[in-house]
Order: structure tokens, then sequence, then C-alpha cells
């Protein structure tokens, strides 16, 4: 019998000297029977037999899998083996926060829309999405904005009862998301619907994989004093070619943001003006796709009252993480003390944001960004930058 997952699988973790985890082998078990079951739901019905059974198999729709557990335990790596054979040809992958924006982008467009006559805009948005899309893959699933808590239960309800498939990874069982919300009695029906619909695994790996990561040299930089900013004036000059950048203000879905620095794909600004206004992760996303690098100038310690801005931080690191993004900064702490909470979503979320930060300075992340051989050129004296990142042929005197 065929089982391209678990061999895959089992190829990774000789070759990443991965620690044995059984609950990682379970789980890859049933990602394996989910790609078994879409691949018999997915084979053309051929003759009278084959119709037949087509016909009577035409309403079962596979079981989705929710992974949860500790942050780097390998979740979304088992989610990226799944993905890449699951046999759908309709299939996304995406992070939880860009399927929600863009899920509120379209409700947006219906509602403005001259023919936004229509009864309930979210079903109109299930239905496109289901057309577009069989099978759903979602990495860091969390809810913790009202408004998202407010639609997900009628959303996913035609998404399953249009035959969609999910699959999803999560630092939290269904039973805990959206844990402390407002009104979260109104939202108990939608994780009795994910618990109906998916099957739920935890992993429980003894291991932060993402800890273990050799740190490839300067990113991060604390206590965020003056050595600390001439550091990352020196990393700033290294990847741009210039000592300072231009300041402008890039236009995002609704409003604007001011950045003080930028030379070609290389953005530098304060935390304060990142996370201290209310932005959101549509214009997290707009920064990712516009800059290579992003630097973030004296992030302090966050107080227990500080939510909105340790939410803000939390999202930006899974957009830009998302988004292979090279992240440098200057902290009054390191990443598992910037956010001084002793309990709450938040605190529980900014755990994985704490654990992907050390990961984006490891060598096997930097490897992976578009700036990453400029970073490692510049931390080796080796002029590496791609031309979009340098902002011109111009010389500093």
């Amino acid at each position: 019998m065929k089982r391209p997952l678990i061999d895959r699988y089992d190829a990774l973790v000789l070759e990443r000297d991965l620690h044995p985890d059984q609950s990682q082998r379970e789980a890859v078990r049933k990602l394996q029977a989910l790609v078994d079951a879409l691949g018999k739901r997915a084979a053309p019905a051929t003759g009278l037999v084959g119709l037949l059974r087509g016909y009577l198999r035409k309403d079962e729709t596979p079981r989705g899998l929710y992974l949860w557990g500790p942050v780097g335990r390998g979740k979304t790596m088992l989610m990226n083996l799944f993905f890449d054979i699951a046999p759908v040809e309709k299939k996304r992958r995406a992070h939880f926060h860009g399927f929600m924006a863009d899920v509120h982008e379209r409700l947006h467009r219906l509602r403005s829309a001259a023919t936004s006559g229509v009864a309930d805009p979210v079903t109109c948005v299930a239905q496109e999405i289901a057309a577009e899309t069989r099978l759903l893959c979602f990495d860091e699933f969390a809810v913790t904005d009202i408004a998202d808590a407010s639609i997900l239960a009628r959303l996913f309800t035609m998404l399953f009862a249009q035959g969609v498939v999910v699959v999803a990874t999560s630092n939290v069982e269904p039973s805990r998301l959206y844990d402390g919300g407002r009104n979260r009695d109104l939202f108990l029906p939608f994780i009795a619907l994910l618990q109906q619909r998916m099957d739920v695994q935890r992993l429980a790996a003894p291991i932060d994989y993402r800890a273990r990561g050799d740190c490839a040299g300067e990113v991060w930089f604390t206590p965020a004093d003056e050595r600390a900013h001439a550091a990352m004036d020196a990393l700033f000059l290294s990847l741009t070619g210039v000592k300072h950048g231009a300041p402008a203000t890039i236009e995002l879905k609704r409003r604007t943001l001011f950045i003080p620095q930028i030379a070609g794909r290389v953005a530098r600004l304060s935390f304060s003006e990142l996370c201290g206004r209310p932005h959101s992760a549509f214009d997290f996303m707009a920064l990712a796709q516009r800059f290579d690098v992003v630097m973030i100038d004296d992030a302090p310690i966050l107080a227990p009252e500080q939510r909105n801005e340790a939410r803000r931080l939390i999202t930006l690191v899974d957009v830009l993480y998302e988004a292979h993004t090279l992240l440098a900064v200057s902290a009054a702490a390191e990443p598992d003390y910037l956010y001084d909470a002793p309990a709450g979503a938040e605190a529980r979320e900014f755990q994985r944001a704490a654990s992907r930060l050390t990961e984006m300075r490891s060598r096997a992340y930097l490897a992976r960004c578009a700036a990453g051989a400029a970073f490692m050129g510049a931390a080796q004296g080796v002029d590496n930058r791609p031309a979009e990142l340098a902002p011109s042929n111009h010389l500093e005197g």
C-alpha cells in the first residue's frame, strides 16, 4: 500500500534529526488516512459499478483534522507535508489571519456594491470560497476578534455543508478558542461544529524544535540602548548601502502607514509607530508584500494591560514569519520576556510569537528569507545584496 506522507515524514525525521514522537506519528497516520480519503473522493468514476459507488459517496465529506499543542512541536511542518501531496486540485493553505482578512474584504465588497441587496453576505462569501477551494489548510487557528467570532459559525456551517475539508493547526484545543471573549456563549456552536466535523489531535512533543536552531547573526539587539541603536544603524547600512533611508507614507487598504526610513525593500520604524497604533493583519500583510526586511526600533517590555500592543505584535510576527521576512529588532528584553503578563489569551498566544522570534534568528530561517543571502554576506563582509535591496548606485559621502 502506498503511504507517501508517512514515507516523507520518516525521511524528514532522519534528515533533521527529529526527536522520535508518538503524537507526531499518530497525526501523520491520520493525515495519511485523509490523503487516502481525498484521493478516493477525487478519483473519476468509471463503469457502472464505479458510477454507483461515486453516487453513493458523493455526499460523504471526509472529516478534517485539528492539530493543536505547544509552540514549536511540528504542527506547521506536518500540515505543510500534507498540503504538498493532498490530491485536491482546488486547495488553499493560508495563515488564519490572512484567511479572515480575505473574508472581511469580500464582505466589505459585497456590502459596498450597488447590488448588495443579498439577504446574507456571509452565505455569499462561503459560496464563493467553496467554489474556489475544496481543501482549506489553516496555520495558527486563533480567534481573538469579536468580528471574526460573530461570523465563523455561519461561514463554516456553509463551507462544511458544501463539502469543504478543513485541516488546521493551533496552540489551543477547540474548547479554549475565543476563551474569555465577549459574548462567548454565541461562539460555542462554532466550537461544537469543529468537534463534529474534524478529528482533534494533540501534539505533545517534549522539544520546542524552533529553539534548537543555531543563531546565524545579530538581528535581535538587547537592551535597546545606544549600542543596540548603533548596531541597527550598521545593519541598515550593510543591507542598503546608505546610512539613512528616506521617509515615506505607504498606502494600505483603508489607511496609511508612515515609515521614517525606507531604502529599496528595507523599512525601518519604531515599535510605537507599528504596534502602538491600531494596525491590522491587513496592514502587516501589505508591509510584508512591500518589504523583504523590516527593522523595528525600541520594542519595550509590555505590561499586562498593554494587550492591544501585544496582540498587534503577535499578529505582526505571524505575518512576517509566514512571508519569510527578515526581521531585526532592538528590544528591552529577549522575546520570552517581552510581554510581562501572567495569564490570558494574549499571554498564551505570545508564547508562539516568542518561539517564532527565536526561530527567525536561526540560519535555517534566514536562508529562506529573500534577503537572507544579503544578511549572511553582510555578516561575513561580502556584498550579496540583490539589486532590489540597494536603493540605487548613489554613494554616500
